[in-house]
Parts: structure tokens; sequence; C-alpha cells
């Protein structure tokens, strides 16, 4: 366990005040003025606070000795991480082909202090024909599928529950004009819920589980189309489908339980081996990925001067790793590779750009490379013996180091709801509005040093390498790509096997970062953990990566209030001290989440209630406990099981406050 450092003087200027005036009357007695319009309390306070400067930079010294020794083991404070979102845009007219929305356009949510901008990943094309219809085929008869499509929350099979070959996911566009030729960009969102993924090698090199046709109806037979992506492997995690439109080759008529003419494309199973059926949640159309950060280009660090080891810092932090690095050729015919910044330097025969490394330690003297720190943008350049120093440019002597493009942002507070992502930054024409139907995720806060202590220790225990339980907890908080907040291995344990034990199983319970009452992993999350684990786990080790189960805990309660205190602060008070005390991430007795699989127990609940300041007692004992709806028996410990969470109830918890007789 990770020592904490000691705070070596908490006293503050208040408190060394007081102090010296205790002890006045022991070495001064005639000094009887303590107000502070006396010259010797002036002084007094005025090396007080001289004092409390001195203390507060020793105690300072331990934590800087533990940054040096967590630098010594390659520990650093983990950046922020940027939130990402689906949003979708809607044309300004139907009667138009489509709309070009470019990459960078910038779409924004409102924050508390200003407004959090996301820009476009990638560009978009936007048709004006408008999903109007949403059909299942069975190989006997349709369902119409339309309405759990535009709602929250529901999901449908997109080939039956038992998926068969024949079966069919139809979609019907409406377009006062003919189908356009355009690319057609499919967003699929799978259903999130209960999701349990085994871990596998790499998605992209694996074959997908099922083959899907996809087709236009001509008005008379089914024609084919050539897909261009299927980023949705089979309908089996979330993902964009692209595919050229057929145009005016495709005429609009009734077709299944639709009597309306509309334009109409299947995908239609032709192969099926999946372990689970696909539950989809909906099917969008002029949707693309967006993320909380902004593009900056031409930012003028400064000028060389020749010396070893110089430092330029971005202005804007913290700066984003590319999803996709950037290979950039130099006029000298030299190869670089863009993961965050594209620094370039002009040392008199034009700007060259310059590769980031991770350190110096295998560079030349004349290699052109650079080392950042993401967090604070603070670029540090070689000393000639591990690095190049770049030569001063007498035509540009405060101007010749250029990053000419990087992305930055991040935070937590780039995680906003669904619906909050409403305004176009960027004009674009014919583009009428724009929203994310689902929430942003992803965005982290920069790690605290007390987490990196944390993480040290297992860093140094887990060696890289998934061995025993904790590894495996451990590097799934660490998985790339992930927003895991928390991790619980079971080893033995199988999801399809849930009541024996397995030799060679271990099953990895994850837990986003989310402020939702029950965090449930995404596809997203899980498959960015299974990849992870993937690459780290034994070859003997079977690995399952899930969500967390919940228990949804309701405590009721009648109190007395003291008299004095306020009926309603009390009561909002002790309902939201219940409600961190079971919070998934923030409750427990420690604070860092309800434990899996922890015991509620009786006493505990007690005494978080009568910590509550105006909480006389609880009337007649009457402390209630409802799991899942159903009431325990009175003044007993309610268990759960191992792996399961504590969710509070959506509706809260009763309590009842009234003064005493």
């Amino acid at each position: 366990m990770p020592l904490t450092p000691p705070n070596l003087d908490d006293r503050q200027f208040a408190d060394i005040v007081a102090e010296a005036k205790t002890l006045i009357p022991r070495y001064a007695p005639e000094w009887t003025n303590f107000n502070e319009s006396d010259p010797g309390i002036t002084l007094v306070e005025l090396f007080a606070w001289m004092t409390e400067i001195v203390t507060y930079r020793l105690n300072q010294v331990p934590d800087l000795n533990y940054i040096k020794f967590l630098q010594l083991i390659g520990i650093e404070l983990e950046p922020a991480q940027p939130a990402r979102a689906q949003v979708t845009f809607a044309v300004s007219r139907p009667d138009l082909a489509s709309v070009i929305v470019p990459k960078g356009t910038q779409v924004a949510a409102a924050g508390s202090a200003q407004s959090i901008v996301f820009e476009l990943d990638e560009a978009l094309i936007a048709i004006g024909a408008q999903l109007a219809a949403v059909q299942t085929f069975d190989g006997s008869g349709y369902t119409t599928q339309t309405n759990k499509n535009n709602s929250a929350g529901q999901w449908f099979y997109p080939f039956t529950q038992t998926p068969r070959v024949g079966d069919a996911l139809l979609l019907g566009f409406s377009s006062p004009v003919a189908f356009p030729t355009d690319q057609i960009n499919l967003a699929i969102s799978l259903y999130q819920s209960g999701l349990v993924r085994p871990v596998v090698a790499s998605a992209a090199a694996l074959p997908p589980p099922a083959t899907i046709v996809w087709e236009y109806w001509d008005g008379a037979q089914w024609d084919s189309i050539d897909i261009d992506s299927d980023g949705t492997r089979a309908f089996s995690q979330d993902g964009h489908i692209l595919f050229p439109g057929p145009g005016s080759a495709a005429l609009a008529s009734p077709m299944g339980n639709v009597t309306a003419s509309l334009y109409w494309l299947r995908a239609r199973l032709q192969t099926a081996n999946y372990e689970a059926p696909p539950q989809l949640a909906a099917v969008l159309t002029n949707t693309i990925s967006a993320t909380q950060a902004i593009t900056f280009t031409g930012e003028v660090l400064g000028g060389s001067d020749g010396t070893p080891s110089q430092t330029f810092n971005l202005a804007n932090t913290p700066v984003m790793v590319l999803d996709s690095p950037i290979q950039v050729t130099n006029s000298d015919g030299t190869m670089v590779t863009v993961s965050s910044v594209q620094l370039t330097i002009d040392e008199g025969q034009g700007f060259m750009t310059w590769q980031e490394v991770d350190d110096f330690f295998s560079s030349g003297p004349n290699d052109r490379v650079f080392t950042i720190d993401r967090n604070t943008g603070q670029i540090f350049l070689g000393n000639g013996e591990e690095g190049r120093i770049p030569v001063a440019n007498q035509a540009n002597p405060a101007g010749n180091i250029v990053a000419q493009s990087y992305r930055a942002g991040g935070g937590s507070q780039g995680n906003v709801a669904a619906g909050a992502i409403s305004q176009i930054q960027s004009y674009v024409p014919s583009i009428n509005s724009v929203i994310n139907l689902q929430a942003a995720t992803g965005g982290t806060d920069e790690e605290s040093l007390a987490d990196a202590k944390l993480r040290a220790g297992m860093a140094l225990q887990s060696k890289n390498r998934a061995v025993t339980a904790g590894d495996f907890e451990y590097l799934a908080t660490q998985a790339p790509g992930a927003n895991v907040k928390r991790a619980l291995a079971l080893p033995l344990y199988h999801p399809d096997f849930p009541t024996g034990q397995i030799p060679g199983v271990v099953t990895v319970i994850v837990v986003p970062n989310s402020p939702m009452l029950n965090p449930t992993p995404n596809q997203t999350t899980l498959q960015a953990v299974c990849q992870y684990l993937d690459a780290h786990r034994l070859l003997t080790s079977e690995l399952y990566v899930a969500g967390p189960v919940y228990r949804v805990i309701q405590v009721q309660a009648q109190l007395v209030v003291a008299s004095g205190s306020d009926l309603a602060t009390v009561k909002n008070s002790v309902q939201s001290a219940l409600t961190t005390f079971f919070d998934p991430l923030l409750g427990g007795s420690d604070g860092t989440g309800w434990p899996f699989g922890g015991t509620v127990y009786y006493s505990d609940v007690y005494r978080v209630i009568l910590a509550v300041a105006g909480v006389q007692r609880i009337q007649d004992n009457q402390l209630l406990f409802f799991l899942d709806g159903q009431q325990q028996t009175f003044c007993r410990d309610v268990p759960i099981n191992t792996g399961e969470l504590l969710s509070n109830d959506p509706r809260g918890h009763v309590i009842n406050v009234a003064y005493g007789t």
C-alpha cells in the first residue's frame, strides 16, 4: 500500500495568531491590549502570515518527493480525456439530396460558465431523405419497429430473437425527390443493458459473427448494394455502416405493414453465427461522432536560441492524442508520424516537422525529436547529445518554432446529457439544427496525485501482465479508450454458468465513471477493455468482461428532528447522505464506492442517518430496507451476491420528519 505523506504543519493564519495570543500573558504580562489596532498585534499577524507561507511550502516537500519517485518508475499523471458524442444534424429542406457537413464543424452544449465545444471527427454527408419507417421480417411476416427505434430506452431484434437466414431489417425513407446517390451513413446503436462481452483478439482482425447483405427495392425486386464499410461487424457493436445510395434506381412503394410509398433499404441475414442475438436501440441517419476538443493551427511558440534543452508552451491544454496518427513527409524525404502535435521548426531551410517521442533515451544528437507533457502543454527539445538542438534562425529569430496543428480539450464536464448539444458554432448552409440523442461519454479530469499513488503500487505489482485478480482489476482501469472507474475480477466465474466454478475462467466486472444512478458500461468501454486485457492475459485464460448487476435499495425512516432545525433541510440532508452512502462510485464507508457484494449493515445506515445535523433520533427505531422493491427483515443486515452493487431507488429514499414532543 503506498505511503501517504504527512501534513507536517496544518496550522493556518488564524491558528497561528490565536496560539501567539495565548503566549502573551506568559512572556509579556503587562501587554493587555489584544485588539487589531495594537501595533504588537499587527506584528503578530504579520509574522503569522509569513509563518503560514513557510509551512505551506514545507508541506509540499513530501508530495514533491513522492512525485519524483513516481517519475523514476515512469508514472505520470494521466491527462484529462475528452468526451465523445454522436450528434445528429437536421437538413433544412427535405427536397435537398444531400448536404456536406465538414470535418471540424463545431457544435456546443451550454455549460455552467461557458459553452462546451465539440468538433466533428470526420465529414458527414447529411441526406434530405428522412428515415420514416423501420420494420423487421422473420421469414413469414413483418413487424413494425418505428416507435421503438424513435424512443429512448427501447430496443428491438433486427433479426428476431433466434436469428435465421432470411431474416431482415427494412428501412423506409421518405423524400419528395429521388433517393440520393451520395454515400449513406447509418449510425447503429446497440442496446446497452446487461451486456457481457467475451475477450477476443482485435475485433477488426476477426470475421464478423454473421454475413449481412444490403439491398434496395427497385419497384420489382431487391437489388444488392456494395458496402463501403461496416463498423458494426454485422450488428455486434456500435458503429457506422457506409454505402453508396442507389439514386434513381430505387423506387418508392408500400412495403409490409407500411402503406405509404417509401424508398426501402434492406439488411438481409445471409449467414448467422451469433452467440447472442443483436439488440438495436436505434438506427439513425445524418449522425456522426464529435469529440470535446478544439483544433488549433499555426500557433507560434517562439524562436530557438540554440541552447540545450529548450522548452516551449502550447497555449491550450490538455493536448489530445489523435485517434489516427498522421503521416507527414518533410521536404528532405523523411517520414514523421504525428500522434498529437505537429511541431515544425525552420532552421533556415524551411519548416520541417519533428517527431514526437516518449523520451530522449534512444535519440541521437541529430535526431529531430521532441517530448510533450500533454497536461501542461510543455514541449521539450533535445540537449545535443540526446535529441537535436534546433538551430537559431536569424531570419526569423522569434517565430521559427510553430505548432502547425493540435487538438486540445477534455474533462468530465464534457459528459453532457442527451439533448444538451444543440448549438451549431460553425455555419453550415442548409443545416437546420443539431442534437445528441444519447449522452456524451468518456470525459475524465486529469488524474489526481492520490490516484497516481494508488496506480503506482498496482503498476509495480502487475508488471503489465494480468495474472492475479488484482492485475486484471488494475489493467481494466487502464484500458485506453475506456472510462473505467472501478473493476472487480471474479476467478472461476463464467457468465453462462453462474452457479459453478469453471477452471481457467475469469470474469471482469467494470464500472464506468458516470453520473448515472447505475453506471453501466457501453459497447465502446467493453470493447476497449476487451482488447486491452486480451493483450495482457495469459494464453490459457478464458476471460469475459461484463457490466455490474445492480440491486435497487430504498430506505424508509421516520425521524425526530431537534427543535430549531429546519425540517426540509434535515430531510434533504438525510436523503443526500443515504444516496451518497449507497452510490456505486462515491459510497461505502471509505467513499470509494459501494463494495462489490457488500452487505448493507443495519448499524451503518443507522450511523449515517444520526450523523446528519439536526437528527435527534429515529422514532421507534422504524428503519426499513427495501431491496428491489421487496421489504427486508426488520432490524437485520441485508446481504447481496458477490459482484453485485447497490443502486439508489430513482424515486428516492422515503424520509419522514417531525419535531419531537
